[in-house]
């Protein structure tokens, strides 16, 4: 399975759903999955920025009994490796100057990641000002580029590309306030040629579209599913329809 090639489709918008590992319960998971399943989700991505619990191999084998769809490792930590799943983003963090999230963590991660087989995803991650503090943001010890800073946003993921990334992820962050501005999306999306990612902050169906229509190439949402699962068929609607 060719996942970067399913990602770079541009015949229509796509919807991944973000999975906690530290909310495995199994019946949860279960339902979410089969409701991805019914509901033209196209990703499941698998991760946190804080693992507090060993659950990562056991939420991706659980999902992996329930669905065919791809499973995406989104690490918060170097930690986060496992080959049960399909592919992982390798993830640069471009929005900041904290050496080790730019190279430093990579590097550490590389044997692990070259052993497990898992299919490499070369991204460059952005993280933007939310109106709170999120755990990604306290986690990576970096500063989010402003919200109203769209011309910061579009040089970063510019640059990104340039340096080889094969996609771009703007979050917000796990609970934001607020969503990534759907202005600084249109900016972004009109100055590179690789798909672009966004989450964090997309609670509701219109939401998730006013980002699709302005240009993300992927809508990601977790914190809101978490809390209420049967917005994944009228999220996942709303972004296929834009």
């Amino acid at each position: 399975m060719d996942i970067y090639s399913l990602i770079s489709q541009k015949d229509e918008k796509q919807f991944a759903v973000l999975v906690d590992p530290e909310q495995c319960e199994h019946q949860v998971l279960k339902n979410l999955v089969s409701l991805a399943n019914e509901s033209a989700v196209d990703h499941i991505f698998v991760g946190g920025s804080l693992l507090v619990n060993d659950n990562l191999d056991k939420c991706i084998r659980l999902i992996k009994e329930e669905t065919q769809l791809p499973v995406i490792i989104f690490p918060g930590s170097e930690l986060q490796v496992n080959g049960h799943a399909d592919a992982i983003l390798l993830l640069s963090l471009i929005s900041g100057r904290n050496p080790e999230l730019l190279i430093g963590k990579q590097v550490i991660a590389a044997p692990y990641i070259r052993a497990s087989g898992l299919e490499v995803l070369p991204t460059g991650y952005m993280l933007i000002e939310s109106g709170n503090s999120t755990t990604a943001l306290y986690m990576s010890n970096t500063t989010p580029i402003p919200r109203e800073k769209d011309d910061i946003a579009m040089c970063t993921a510019m640059a990104g590309e340039m340096l080889g990334m094969k996609l771009i992820y703007m979050d917000a962050g796990s609970g934001a306030e607020h969503a990534v501005p759907e202005s600084m999306v249109r900016r972004v999306k009109d100055q590179i040629e690789i798909p672009l990612i966004v989450g964090g902050g997309i609670r509701n169906p219109e939401i998730a579209a006013g980002i699709s229509r302005a240009g993300a190439d992927m809508v990601v949402v977790g914190t809101a599913i978490e809390k209420d699962v049967e917005l994944i068929k009228e999220i996942s609607a709303a972004v296929k329809s834009a």
